[in-house]
């Protein structure tokens, strides 16, 4: 349970919105290249499918380390823009430049093109960690108010999902204007205009903070890596939403890599990708203020659980696309979306949370160490799923290609698309039922003279 705090301050609207904004950075980063990546890799430069998924796991796996680091970093920064916002500059000042070079390379083609991406986009993996670790680390130290921070979080989750809009709708139109499937310039012109976008959400979040309240904030921590790890070794409401969150990003990490298979191959369209985003984002812009309201019903834990079983029920009934066709492949996308935007909100919130229980408990400023640590976890585990969605191709005999010797990819391989796009994905993300009733942090409880729970 959470300890109670004496005060609970309000964060004001001009700060949840540029708080909020940064989300455009947060959600593009990662859903842009876990959409098209695979995809630009295996299609456009002729790698091979399981090279391309090591080019897009490897990086994220540096995360593991240097994730940590940032969050350790930014907990001891003394500055007049506080402990965070320095670091929310840094990235700004780098993440858009290494994300246009992953899709703007020389003229290669397979392993060269392969380790060239894998170069930028380990570049990239650095100037994420920048922002990334701060960012997340900042609402639990903003409000010590158990509802507030969801409803703090709601602003970003809208934000996510125009966000999401963006990776899903206009990144993918951009990338597949010219050729139908596209060419390298369009995906060069993508690249170039999501950078932008990237920039300007950056900047914005980072004077958008700068009044940001930090809620009896706690001075650093300043004790060695050991004692560090052993805090959080027994941080069991860490390890749980940790090992929760991982395994349900890893199943999201591997639809993201599958979308464009699946729209090309299972539903026949490669402009598909952009349909079934918007039936993905439309319920996250819409359903936000339900999950909000479900969270104080039913506190997080219970929520949580609705939102897992939503988004497991549609990815399981997606595998019938076969039968029914696109529009039926569409609805259950959209129940998708229900059950996502439920688990992006809680994910972060209950984050939050375990930041603030974690302060309060020990009186010490580690909410970068906490949100480094699982961060890097949370990507490191979440980045295999383009792999494994890349060996599932591997096995089904997919054939990479070049968009001047396009191929006619077997029966074995269209089979494969389904099966990692769908099954697989549904089986990891029932898992995730057992972690959610694992948590147990809860809101406080005010004592009452005949209080008994």
């Amino acid at each position: 349970m959470i300890a109670p705090m004496v005060s609970t301050p309000t964060v004001p609207r001009g700060v949840r919105l540029g708080y909020g904004v940064g989300s455009f950075c947060t959600a593009t980063v990662n859903a842009v290249p876990g959409l098209l990546l695979l995809y630009y890799m295996t299609n456009f430069l002729a790698v091979p499918a399981w090279l391309a998924g090591v080019v897009v796991t490897a990086p994220k796996v540096w995360d593991l380390v240097l994730n940590p680091l940032v969050g350790r970093w930014s907990d001891r920064t003394a500055s007049r823009w506080g402990p965070r916002r320095p670091w929310l500059l840094a990235g700004a000042c780098t993440l858009p430049i290494a994300f246009f070079l992953v899709f703007a390379g020389p003229p290669l083609t397979g392993v060269p093109a392969a380790a060239y991406v894998g170069v930028c986009f380990l570049a990239t993996a650095t100037a994420y960690a920048l922002f990334e670790v701060p960012y997340k680390a900042m609402p639990g130290e903003m409000t010590h108010d158990y509802h507030e921070r969801t409803s703090l979080l709601q602003w970003r989750m809208v934000f996510i999902g125009a966000a999401t809009a963006i990776s899903g709708v206009l990144a993918p139109a951009i990338a597949t204007s010219e050729g139908g499937n596209g060419t390298l310039g369009s995906y060069r012109l993508m690249a170039a205009t999501i950078a932008v976008i990237m920039l300007a959400a950056m900047l914005g979040s980072f004077f958008g903070t700068a009044r940001a309240p930090m809620a009896g904030a706690p001075d650093a921590d300043h004790g060695g890596w050991r004692e560090q790890f052993a805090a959080i070794k027994g941080n069991s409401a860490f390890l749980w939403l940790t090992v929760l969150s991982c395994t349900q990003m890893l199943a999201v990490s591997m639809m993201l890599a599958g979308a464009p298979y699946f729209a090309t191959y299972t539903i026949g369209s490669p402009k598909a990708t952009q349909t079934l985003f918007a039936a993905l984002v439309g319920p996250m812009l819409l359903t936000m203020p339900l999950w909000v309201r479900l969270s104080k019903r039913f506190d997080k834990r219970g929520a949580m659980l609705m939102g897992t079983l939503l988004f497991a029920g549609g990815t399981t009934a997606t595998m019938a696309t076969p039968l029914f066709g696109a529009v039926w492949a569409h609805v259950m996308v959209a129940l998708v979306g229900v059950g996502y935007a439920g688990l992006q909100l809680l994910q972060f919130s209950m984050l939050a949370d375990v930041i603030a229980a974690d302060a309060a408990r020990t009186g010490k400023r580690r909410a970068g160490v906490l949100t480094g640590l699982w961060t890097a976890i949370e990507s490191g585990v979440s980045s295999f799923g383009a792999l494994i969605f890349g060996v599932i191709l591997s096995i089904g005999g997919f054939i990479e290609s070049e968009p001047s010797n396009p191929v006619q990819q077997p029966e074995s391989a269209v089979t494969a698309v389904l099966i990692g796009q769908t099954t697989v994905p549904a089986v990891i993300i029932f898992t995730s039922v057992l972690m959610v009733l694992k948590y147990r942090l809860t809101p406080p409880v005010a004592p009452a003279p005949d209080a008994s729970a």
